[in-house]
């Protein structure tokens, strides 16, 4: 029997890095709900009393960057006298965008393997390589890990939020270790959450006694409701349970440590557990193929798995920047598979329409702010892009499809 353990992390909103994330796919919002056919490639970068928004956007869109980062820095909490050297009212803002290249536009508006079909001509924005993944551990098709991991940061964030503990802080991290027999997971081996807080805690000043007082209020109103549904829990006698290893948390946000857009590409994605092309999503619209593409691997992984094809999949696309259908298509499926790797990436090509136009079509990537009132991409910059059933992710809708794989 083999028997190993696997580690994935998680980060809330708060966390310096997805502020940027947030920041970026807000910008990206809004200028896609103004003009559909808006260019944008946005990075952000956050840091003690500043933000930073730069860049490459082309769009008829009329946005003030300024007063909507600001928003989006209140709604997560950094406001006030406990904003701890990040305010949404007096942080400095700078705005440094330019216009998209020229010799990027080309390649996305006049392919250069174009035919007949107007799909043809719109190319990928970029060269580039982009996995997806799916697996049976959990409803939603995604790892187990990195899945009570996400579980975990939006219950912190929630009773922050709600003032349920009203001492935490925007800021924080968790990390769920899983303990796998034979490929399949048995138990919760190890929870980490790191969460920042205030300096006293109802009248508690010594170290010792807030982290404790914080393990004792997170077990309870973190722990054990956000797993209470599921078949394998956390076990108080046999789990372990660590809190804030450094002793405190108190200076934490854009203050304690520089925030860049991109930097949590693993979180956004599958934790670790199956491999990842190295490009980011925040901030870059649907042209792009490191978004776009990495959805609809994504996409075609989880209809292979609902379909019962494999038990795991890993799709991998690769593209060339003005060149519309991938340069390659492969599945692995780790010995799961009920046909050959082969067969399974024969079937892919035959099924799924994988150009950058189609893939922009089918899930309506560029009208979905407009949409949704426009606010939608923001919303996948925290807790992750995929196995999220709080948000309706077009990329996550296979019943159609793994029916028709099924049977096909």
């Amino acid at each position: 029997m083999s028997s190993y353990v696997f580690t994935s992390e998680s980060v809330t909103e708060g966390h310096p890095d997805k502020i940027c994330d947030q920041i970026s796919d807000a910008v990206l919002d809004a200028l896609l709900a103004q003009d559909p056919e808006s260019r944008v490639a946005c990075e952000t970068v956050v840091n003690t009393g500043l933000c930073l928004i730069t860049g490459e956007i082309t769009s008829s869109a009329q946005v003030d960057f300024i007063q909507l980062a600001r928003k989006v820095i209140e709604e997560i909490g950094y406001n006030g006298a406990r904003a701890g050297g990040f305010d949404s009212n007096s942080c400095a803002i700078l705005i440094a965008l330019d216009q998209q290249s020229r010799d990027i536009a080309q390649g996305v508006d006049d392919a250069d393997d174009q035919a007949d079909d107007p799909i043809d001509k719109i190319g990928a924005g970029d060269q580039g390589i982009m996995f997806g993944y799916a697996c049976d551990e959990t409803p939603e098709l995604m790892p187990l890990p990195l899945s009570l991991a996400h579980r975990l940061s939006r219950k912190l964030a929630a009773v922050r939020h709600d003032k349920v503990l009203d001492y935490l802080l925007p800021d924080g991290k968790t990390q769920v270790s899983v303990i796998y027999e034979n490929n399949r997971p048995v138990a919760i081996d190890t929870i980490l959450i790191s969460t920042q807080h205030t300096a006293e805690i109802d009248g508690l000043s010594n170290e010792e006694a807030i982290r404790e007082r914080i393990k004792e209020d997170l077990w309870a109103n973190v722990v054990l409701p956000a797993t209470a549904d599921l078949l394998i829990k956390p076990d108080p006698q046999e789990t372990r349970f660590l809190i804030n290893p450094t002793g405190k948390f108190v200076v934490g946000g854009p203050q304690g440590d520089a925030g860049l857009t991109g930097r949590k590409i693993i979180v956004d994605t599958y934790g670790g557990y199956a491999r990842h092309g190295g490009g980011a999503f925040s901030g870059k619209d649907p042209t792009k193929v490191d978004r776009s593409a990495a959805y609809a691997a994504r996409f075609v992984a989880k209809a292979l798995v609902a379909a019962n094809l494999a038990e795991r999949a890993e799709v991998q696309l690769s593209y060339a920047i003005g060149v519309a259908k991938p340069v390659s298509i492969l599945v692995e499926a780790f010995g799961t598979g009920k046909v050959s790797n082969s067969e399974l990436t024969t079937i892919v090509k035959e099924s799924f329409d994988l150009r950058p136009g189609a893939i922009i079509n089918q899930f309506n990537l560029k009208n979905l702010p407009k949409n949704r009132g426009g606010r939608f991409y923001q919303d996948t910059a925290a807790y992750g892009h995929f196995g999220r059933p709080d948000l309706n992710l077009p990329w996550e809708k296979v019943e159609e499809i793994a029916s028709f794989l099924r049977k096909h």
